[in-house]
This record gives C-alpha cells, structure tokens and sequence, in this order.
C-alpha cells in the first residue's frame, strides 16, 4: 500500500475499531452484494477526531518500554483522558481502497498477533459499510465501525473500540473528496 494511502487503510483498519463475532453474516438489502463504497477515487481530505478514556499501558506495551519511556508515555495518556484530538490530513484514494473485501481484510489483519481478528459485517451497500471485529489481541479489542459514503464525494464514519482493561475510544471520520488528481499528495 502507498504511503499516502495509510491515513485511509489506519482509518478503515483502526480506525481502528470494532466488536465482533466470528461468522460473516450477510446484508438483507437488495444492495447486499455491493462489492465498495460508491465514491470518486482521487485527493480526499480527512478529519479525524479521536476521544479515549481510561487508556492505560497494556503490560505487553509496557514491557518493551524504558522506565521514563513508560512514564511519559502514561502522562500523554492521563493529560488526553476525555478530551478530543482532531487531526485532518490528504490522501490519495482509489477504488480498491474503497472495496468491502478489502476493507474487511485490513480489519482481520489490523492485529499483530498470529491470531487474526474476527469480523462481522452487519450490513453492507455501496453507501455504507457496517462492521463488529474482535481481536484476540494482546491487548484483546471488541469494537464497532460504520462507514457511510453520503455522496460520491463525501464520507462519514464513527468507531468505538474497547480495550480490555486498558480503556475505549471512540472515532469520529470525515472524507471530503477534493480532485481527481492526486498530484502533489506525498507518496
């Protein structure tokens, strides 16, 4: 994947995001059988604003961490405990970006572990894409991803995400599409 399109791969992947079950469950919708979300590839802009709560350090975090390390790291954390971080930032999207299937392998590889995430898709069309993951973990996540193209040229989506015994968060996306180029974006 190209280095521009990781803010798209992390937001879908993260997003992080996401509760689930282990059988694919398919949509009812006489859509069911969308194979991506209806969008124009090209220069899409993203806003990204992330809210955690009782995050702590995992002990497999904390385990490769120096004693300082640890330290500032669990500051950063206390100092952001409930408040929104926003971020926005380009990326150059393509149709395949934008494919179910392809959204739903990065949500069952989105665990380093050799034990994959499980998903769930709970609906799926070309305008909207609703999905629950578990990851085994370490730290083990159940978590929740909708993701809605509300024209060809604009994208909405929210997640929520619970680690356990090491907190939640919750994900607020918005894709606005820009041009067709992707001239200029880094790659």
């Amino acid at each position: 994947m190209k280095k521009n399109n990781w803010m798209l791969a992390h937001v879908i992947a993260l997003v992080g995001i996401i509760v689930g079950l282990h059988n694919f469950v398919p949509a009812t919708t006489p859509d069911a059988q969308a194979e991506s979300l209806n969008v124009k590839p090209g220069a899409w802009e993203w806003t990204i604003t992330t809210v955690a709560s009782g995050m702590k350090l995992s002990p497999e975090m904390s385990a490769d961490m120096t004693p300082v390390q640890r330290t500032q790291m669990e500051q950063m954390m206390k100092a952001r405990e409930g408040k929104p971080h926003t971020m926005t930032a380009p990326s150059c999207i393509t149709k395949e970006d934008v494919s179910h299937d392809r959204i739903i392998k990065e949500m069952e590889e989105e665990d380093d572990d050799p034990v994959q995430c499980k998903v769930n898709v709970i609906s799926k069309s070309s305008s909207k894409l609703v999905i629950d993951q578990i990851c085994p973990g370490p730290p083990p996540s159940n978590g929740h991803l909708t993701i809605e193209a509300k024209t060809s040229e604009s994208i909405v989506a929210t997640g929520d995400r619970t680690l356990k015994e090491s907190g939640k968060s919750h994900l607020d996306i918005k894709g606005k599409w820009l041009r067709a180029s992707c001239d200029g974006l880094d790659e």
